[in-house]
């Protein structure tokens, strides 16, 4: 059943500055409620107290706050690498790329550091690589449907020495949190047990750098 406090989250989540100011203290509950009132009346079909909405920010707040607090104890250190002269192929899965998709790794110089990410999507195949093998996937693609191609990107990884960051709640949604404040957008994010990486436009690489080095930064 959906309630004023299922409403009043998702009204919250879909906005990541009001996310950021709800969890700092920066915003009045009241007139948050006031704005969010109409909009959540409509989705319930009835008419709500302006104070239930506030006393559901209130919780949601210290949702919000008990996450930031957690991600700030912990105090994860990583180590921040910038890879530029990045692109992002999407294609259509289909039987014939599933079957050769593995034959990918034979173009790619791994022993230069170069990148390669495959990450397969219920209908779609994203392959992250240098640009420098751009003539080398779209030949390697032919005859298949792509949906987006992106090139002037950087790989932004964080290398933790341990495995922490993906056994504690809130760490992801944290550094994905500030990159969004920042008007930083994601085109991909791949992960292991150690590392998280962010695939940006290269314009926004500096700034990204600044903002995950303050969460993370040795």
């Amino acid at each position: 059943m959906v309630t004023i406090s299922h409403l009043v989250k998702k009204s919250v989540k879909d906005n990541s500055f009001l996310v950021e100011a709800l969890g700092n203290d920066l915003i009045s509950h009241g007139n948050l409620a006031e704005k969010l009132k109409p909009e959540i009346e409509k989705e319930l079909g009835k008419k709500v107290k302006e104070s239930a909405i506030v006393m559901a920010l209130r919780r949601y707040s210290e949702e919000l706050k008990t996450i930031n607090k957690k991600t700030t104890k912990l105090n994860l250190e990583g180590e921040i690498i910038l890879r530029t002269n990045v692109m992002d192929f999407n294609v259509v899965k289909s039987p014939a790329l599933l079957a050769k998709i593995k034959n990918l790794y034979n173009l790619v110089d791994f022993s230069k550091g170069d990148v390669l990410n495959i990450i397969l999507g219920n209908n779609e195949i994203a392959i992250v690589a240098n640009e420098k093998y751009k003539d080398k996937i779209t030949e390697f693609l032919k005859g298949e449907k792509i949906v987006t191609r992106e090139f002037n990107l950087v790989a932004v990884t964080i290398s933790f020495s341990t495995k922490d960051f993906l056994n504690t709640p809130g760490i992801i949604f944290t550094a994905v949190r500030k990159l969004a404040w920042e008007n930083i957008n994601i085109y991909e994010i791949i992960s292991t047990m150690t590392e998280l990486t962010f695939i940006i436009k290269n314009k926004n690489s500096m700034k990204a750098y600044n903002v995950l080095h303050e969460l993370f930064g040795k």
